[in-house]
């Protein structure tokens, strides 16, 4: 006999009528604004989508940018996006922005939040309480604030539930705007923007945020408490970019300091998960998936990582891996990726000089670097990976030209190796523009104009012009642009991009028929006391102590990494 119809086969019988009455059974929509293969290789992703299927009250359906332009539809039971009371939206990167309008126009969605201020989201259709959450909301949320009701600021694990469960107090009715200010007073890390309201300068600088009297000047990121069972995957699939891969966390957050990466600071005090909970959560893996995925490599510590390249060695696992630290390889970890059969790896000296590599604070020397291509080379690595950035302050050309001599250098160390085992390796330089991120020391620089950026990257590409088996991957400039532009809008910015989108001419004029000058917001430095549109986020870093970051950047003054609750140089610990 059939057993009971799941939560899904009910909603997808329900056909709308759960808004005539309330069944006790809330419809949520989880977007992803890419495409499916994307979003479900995504783990902050399915992650939500197991807590919040992990309540009985609760239905979540899947949603993401449709391959061909169309309406977007639910995975489980293909229910247009519109007919969702609530939608959840994880947001990664800055150019999800302008894909989350697309779905939400595509879908019959209004994308700003004013022109649903007023609807009860349970009673009309296409008029959704719209949630935002993901890392790119916490690093900045200004530019999405014209399109979200509610932001929440923080680690989904600690600040979703208290949402939910006020969405099914409400019981099938919401009176929006007393919602909202009620969830935004009662619980960390609830941020509804169109309560704060915003104050520009003659130059179009930001003079404040101001919120009204029952609410926080500033919302307090949230964090939860260290997991017995590390994060992993929920969800393999075939269709998914890394189809056959299990991915566990091994912490958020990372003391090395490198003063370009966001992630360092606002996930600070990092956290590194116990071995055992990292092993618990690879327990939880089918038995037939094989390969591993350990996120946070990079910053884990190195007797963690050869205990833990031990433990899948005696799995019989192989590893898989986006970057590995050049100063954390060690002979357990050599073991595995011997064992794993890799061809191909990556490291990331990110700056291309020694002294760039002081600037960034990346606390890697071109020794390191040599040493760890070697090793890698070695235990069968035949394609090596470089990545690479230009356009960092004080960036000379003479840097670049080191970096070119580097490369040549790491390549015929590869290729020595090579040679006694019989085989040909290959390096691949992959450069891209630094884009200058809030809440990083960088968050003051401007960024160089696109065409110096294009010559910085014509000089890389002349200096190894005919270089065999080096070959150069490069990210368009102005894509880049376009990042940083995002990275450091603020609401002007968020209010435009649907003319944007909208708009048949290119990024850069169909903002300036907006009125906005994209240079603003990218190329302008900043000084010591202007306010940031993101400071209305509170990570508990000292700007101070941001800003004289910068001044050690100019100067090629390294900082040691972080001891964790010992110093208290940056104001989070303290």
């Amino acid at each position: 006999m059939p057993g009971p119809p799941s939560r899904h086969d009910r909603l997808a019988a329900e056909t709308g009528g759960w808004r005539k009455k309330w069944t006790g059974l809330l419809p949520v929509a989880l977007v992803f604004p890419n495409l499916y293969r994307v979003g479900m290789s995504n783990l902050g992703f399915q992650l939500v989508y197991d807590l919040v299927n992990s309540q009985p009250e609760l239905v979540c359906e899947r949603v993401f940018l449709p391959e061909t332009p169309g309406r977007p539809l639910s995975v489980e039971s293909n229910r247009p996006l519109r007919d969702f009371p609530l939608i959840l939206c994880s947001l990664s990167f800055e150019e999800d922005y302008l894909n989350l309008i697309r779905m939400l126009d595509a879908g019959g969605i209004e994308p700003l939040a004013e022109n649903r201020r007023t609807a009860d989201p349970f009673r009309e259709p296409g008029r959704p309480l719209l949630v935002g959450g993901g890392v790119a909301t916490f690093i900045n949320p200004e530019p999405l604030a014209p399109f979200f009701d509610l932001l929440v600021i923080g680690e989904a694990e600690a600040a979703l539930p208290p949402v939910l469960a006020a969405l099914l107090a409400a019981g099938g009715r919401l009176d929006r705007p007393a919602f909202l200010r009620s969830l935004a007073a009662s619980s960390p890390g609830c941020y509804a923007p169109q309560l704060y309201s915003c104050e520009y300068g003659p130059q179009g600088e930001l003079l404040g945020i101001t919120a009204p009297s029952d609410l926080p000047a500033r919302v307090r990121k949230v964090t939860g408490p260290k997991p017995a069972v590390a994060g992993h995957s929920r969800v393999l699939t075939p269709e998914a970019e890394f189809a056959d891969l299990f991915l566990a966390e091994l912490g958020r957050g990372c003391s090395r300091g490198c003063r370009f990466c966001a992630a360092g600071f606002v996930y600070r005090p990092p956290r590194l998960w116990e071995v055992a909970a990292i092993k618990a959560a690879l327990a939880a893996r089918p038995q037939a998936v094989r390969r591993i995925g350990l996120l946070g490599m990079e910053m884990a510590r190195r007797a963690d990582l050869a205990a833990l390249s031990d433990y899948l060695l005696g799995e019989e696992c192989a590893l898989s891996f986006s970057s590995l630290r050049a100063d954390a390889i060690s002979p357990e970890l050599l073991r595995l990726l011997a064992a794993s059969g890799l061809k191909s790896a990556a490291i990331a000296p990110d700056g291309g000089s020694e002294r760039l590599r002081r600037v960034i604070n990346k606390g890697l020397t071109e020794e390191d670097l040599l040493r760890a291509a070697e090793a890698l080379a070695e235990v069968g690595i035949a394609n090596l990976k470089l990545y690479c950035m230009i356009g960092l302050p004080t960036e000379e050309d003479e840097d670049l030209l080191e970096l070119v001599a580097l490369a040549r250098r790491i390549k015929d160390k590869v290729m020595t190796v090579g040679r006694r085992r019989g085989r040909v390796a290959d390096l691949t330089l992959s450069v891209n523009c630094l884009v200058p991120k809030a809440w990083t020391p960088f968050q003051f620089y401007g960024m160089p104009p696109v065409l110096e950026l294009k010559r910085k990257l014509k000089l890389v590409r002349k200096g190894l012009a005919g270089e065999p088996n080096i070959r150069i991957q490069a990210e368009p400039p102005e894509k880049a642009l376009l990042q940083a532009v995002l990275a450091r809008g603020d609401r002007r910015l968020g209010a435009a991009l649907p003319a944007v989108v909208r708009s048949e001419k290119n990024w850069r004029q169909a903002m300036k028929d907006e009125g906005l000058d994209p240079g603003f917001y990218a190329n302008r430095g900043r000084g010591e006391q202007e306010r940031f549109p993101w400071e209305i986020v509170d990570h508990g870093l000292d700007r101070g102590y941001l800003w004289r970051e910068y001044q050690r950047a100019l100067a090629a003054r390294a900082t040691p990494p972080c001891e964790i609750e010992r110093c208290r140089r940056c104001g989070v610990c303290g």
